[in-house]
């Protein structure tokens, strides 16, 4: 018998009423029947975000209308942004563990997150028992990068879960993957190596031998966004690495990345990340001095 949980306001990722804002999340949960995480996950309006998820044991069972499907060991799950969520242990199951991500994407991602069997929002790869340990090795790898307090976790676990779509979309028989035009490529590097300016579409077209209209329509085509907000997500990565690796001033690093006004780089960091760019530094410093201090103690210990 399932029993559902109010929702309420928690750091727990595995109950209700955890806010999704971070641009990673990853977890195991393991549901047996009866026990606190045993309820369904009821969410009408879908999430922000993307949700990865792969059954290791049991059975879950998504949507409960025409569109229901059950998902086993082996099966993976990509949810859409936005797809209403209703899923949980399937009643004919004593269980279902399952390792999910929700993770906000790179731009360029686009294409490996258009998954071929996609059932209202909801995409899902059957994976052969042989690969079965390597996919959940890179689901457990990307957690525990994530939550090692490392300098660079974030952005670690990102290039696992990069890796990890990459090899999705390698062992779906039926993906056709898009090959990216050379021209949004060089577009790309174009805006990076200038992401301080205030480049026009027309310069950037200029550069690729396009006419702007014609750039715009092939890079949101190929790239999932626009040029600009492709631009916006750049600036961002840029500001974090800089905000974990220097002790410039925010108002320096909002210039260096391309907003002379302070206080708009900070809306714009706090509107993608979720938490302003003096909270992210002070987190960032917070995690690696408590891993630095976790080291210490354990070389310690051994002594």
């Amino acid at each position: 018998m399932y029993h559902r949980l109010a929702p309420v306001a928690q750091s727990n990722p595995l109950l209700p009423g955890y806010q999704f804002t971070a641009w990673l999340v990853a977890g195991m949960t393991p549901i047996n029947a009866g026990d606190g995480l045993d309820f369904l996950i009821d969410r009408p309006q879908g999430m922000k975000g993307f949700i990865i998820n792969l059954t290791t044991k049991g059975r879950g069972q998504v949507f409960n209308n025409e569109h229901a499907f059950d998902c086993e060991p082996g099966d993976i799950l990509l949810f859409q942004p936005k797809t209403p969520h209703y899923y949980g242990r399937s009643p004919e199951s004593d269980c279902w563990h399952h390792r999910w991500i929700y993770f906000r994407p790179r731009a360029y991602w686009s294409d490996w997150l258009k998954w071929q069997d996609e059932k209202q929002g909801v995409g899902r790869l059957r994976l052969p028992e042989r690969l079965r340990g390597e996919f959940e090795r890179l689901f457990a790898n990307i957690e525990q990068t994530h939550t090692s307090g490392r300098r660079f976790a974030e952005e670690l676990a990102m290039n696992l879960l990069e890796r990890l779509l990459l090899r999705a979309v390698e062992e779906d028989p039926r993906s056709h993957q898009q090959i990216r035009d050379p021209r949004v490529i060089e577009a790309c590097q174009f805006v990076t190596s200038n992401l301080a300016g205030e480049l026009k579409i027309d310069e950037v077209a200029n550069h690729v031998c396009l006419s702007p209209s014609r750039l715009a329509h092939l890079f949101r085509e190929q790239m999932g966004v626009n040029l600009l907000r492709w631009r916006e997500d750049q600036r961002v990565i840029r500001a974090k690495l800089l905000l974990q690796t220097t002790q410039e001033p925010i108002a320096t690093v909002g210039r260096i990345v391309g907003y002379d006004d302070q206080l708009y780089f900070s809306r714009v960091f706090r509107k993608r990340v979720g938490v302003s760019p003096s909270d992210f530094r002070r987190r960032s410093l917070d995690a690696h001095d408590a891993l630095v201090a976790q080291e210490t103690w354990d070389l310690t210990a051994i002594s």
